[in-house]
Order: structure tokens, then sequence, then C-alpha cells
């Protein structure tokens, strides 16, 4: 009952807390970021760790100095989700513009549906307000996985189904392309999450690391042959976003086994390694390493060992 009506407030301060303009936000946030790194340092293992092992061929102030550019946005980050509650359609539009969108939209035009690949990178949030106002003509069903505390969840799922999106637990995103699927629609998945422990099959390199990566994206776009878009999200300045509309895979049928899982990985490899502040590092992404990648990392190691016996 006390978890519950804690619950409760906790969501009522965040709704109150929206109602702030962003410029004073923005001023939280940067006395955030010395509260999170500096003094409780939030997760900084994991993300030190996540750093060091991904860019091995950089120093140890180099490191830091990622580190130091994430935490910030992260705290920047933080709060422009709970603006989330208050903010307007101008707004979103003015923050969060869209390029090349051109030849998503001739296909919903012709009644047909795609569907988007993005990443939590850059305010993967407010890119999702953005889908629902940018292409109108079609529903919007971007694939969550739902919080553990549903108050939070009820919470979430309230603001981000503004501005037309409707939000799709990943357990129902099958059940919801075939009700869907006489309408143009957009489904759109973060695929750069851990797999849960019954969904392990596939494993490849990831930043440098063997990891595990979700096959969903590729086994509805074989299944249903939707053209598949990334959706790059850059950081032009503090607040303000454009999302890059990229054609990934057009013909999803023709392509070979785990070639839609590689080719949407080493996209978004590359994003990250362009500009790696904006990823969120203190998730642990590879937290599940495959038995096999690991024996043949320590074979590696041993190998290189005996060349310095």
């Amino acid at each position: 009952m006390f978890k519950k009506s804690l619950s409760h407030t906790g969501t009522f301060f965040l709704a109150v807390l929206s109602l702030l303009p962003l410029s004073i936000l923005y001023i939280m946030a940067d006395t955030a970021y010395l509260l999170i790194y500096y003094v409780f340092g939030y997760r900084r293992k994991v993300v030190r760790e996540n750093l060091v092992n991904v860019f091995p061929e950089k120093t140890l102030d180099e490191i830091i100095r990622i580190e130091k550019k994430y935490y910030r946005y992260l705290s920047a980050l933080i709060f422009e989700v709970i603006k989330m509650s208050n903010i307007s359609a101008e707004e979103i539009n003015k923050r969060f513009v869209f390029k090349n969108k051109e030849q998503v939209n001739e296909y919903l035009k012709n009644g047909e549906s795609v569907l988007v690949c993005s990443a939590h990178y850059g305010n993967w949030e407010w890119g999702t307000m953005g889908i629902g106002l940018n292409f109108a003509t079609a529903d919007h069903y971007p694939i969550y996985k739902p919080l553990s505390n549903l108050i939070f969840d009820k919470w979430f799922r309230r603001i981000r189904s503004k501005f037309g999106n409707k939000l799709i637990p990943m357990r129902q995103t099958l059940r919801a392309i075939q009700a869907s699927k006489d309408i143009p629609s957009i489904f759109s998945f973060g695929n750069d999450q851990s797999p849960s422990k019954n969904e392990l099959h596939h494993w490849q390199t990831f930043l440098n690391q063997p990891a595990y990566i979700q096959l969903g994206i590729e086994k509805i776009a074989k299944r249903t042959n939707r053209p598949i878009f990334y959706f790059r999200i850059s950081v032009i300045k503090r607040g303000h976003y454009e999302v890059d509309c990229v054609p990934l895979c057009l013909n999803p049928k023709d392509t070979q086994d785990y070639e839609i899982t590689r080719l949407h990985t080493e996209f978004l490899e590359g994003i990250i390694k362009n500009e790696p502040a904006y990823w969120l590092w203190s998730h642990r992404r590879w937290k599940h390493k495959p038995a096999e990648a690991i024996s043949s990392i320590n074979t590696i190691k041993e190998e290189q060992m005996q060349q310095f016996a």
C-alpha cells in the first residue's frame, strides 16, 4: 500500500514538474548531472566498463571525456522525458525535425505499411512522439517493454500515447500486426535491448563484443515483406534533434537469414562510434554472453599470451 501511494505521489510530482519551461528544467538538469556523476556515481562502473570494452584503442582521458559528456546528456534527457507530460505538438515539431520523409510517405499513400528500426540513442522518446505527428496518415505502433511498476507504466503509456501513438507491448506485436494488416501503419522497434533469457537465439559481434541480438524486426519483415527504414537521430544542440529516414531494407523476403539483423546492428554501431555520448551506456547490454563466444575469446587471449611467453 505504501509503495502504491509513493508511486502515485511520484507521478503527480513529475506531472507538476513538467509544467516548468524547458529552460528551467535544463538548469535543474545541470545540477542533477553533478549529483548523478560526482556524488552518487550512478552506474559509473557499468558505463566505464562498457566504454573501455567498446573502445580499447582510446586512452583513459578520452574514455572519461565521453563518460562525462554521456552523463551530462543523460541528465538533460531525464528532464526532457519529464517534459513530455506537458509538451505541445508545436514544441515537438520545432525541436524534432524529420528529413527525407518522402519515401516513407510514398509507401503509406499507396496503402502500404512500413517498419521502423531505431535505438536508445538521443531522445528516442521525443522521436516516438515525432513519428505520430509527422506521419499522421498512418497509425503508429511503437513496440515497448512494459515497466514492472504498474502505476509508472500507466503514466508512461499515457504520455507516450500523445499525438496518436498506439503503444503495443512486445509480446502482442504479431497480434497487432494482424489486426492492422488492412490499413497503412508504422511499427517502430528499438532493437538495441538485450533479449529476454528465453530469446537468446542469435548472437554476433556488436561494438567489439559478442552480443545476443533481438530477431523480432527481421522475423516480422520477412513474414510481411514490409520495407524497413532506420530513423537515425542526430543531436544538433541541447533540446534540438534531426531524424534522417534512411531506407535499410526495402525487400526483406529477398534477404538471407540474419542479414537484416546484421544490417541494423552495423548501422547502429556506426552511429555510436561516430558520436558515442548519446547512446544509453548505463544499460547492461552485454550481461548475457554466448558460451561459444566466451570460449573463443579465452582461446584468443591464451594465444596472445603465448606470444609473449
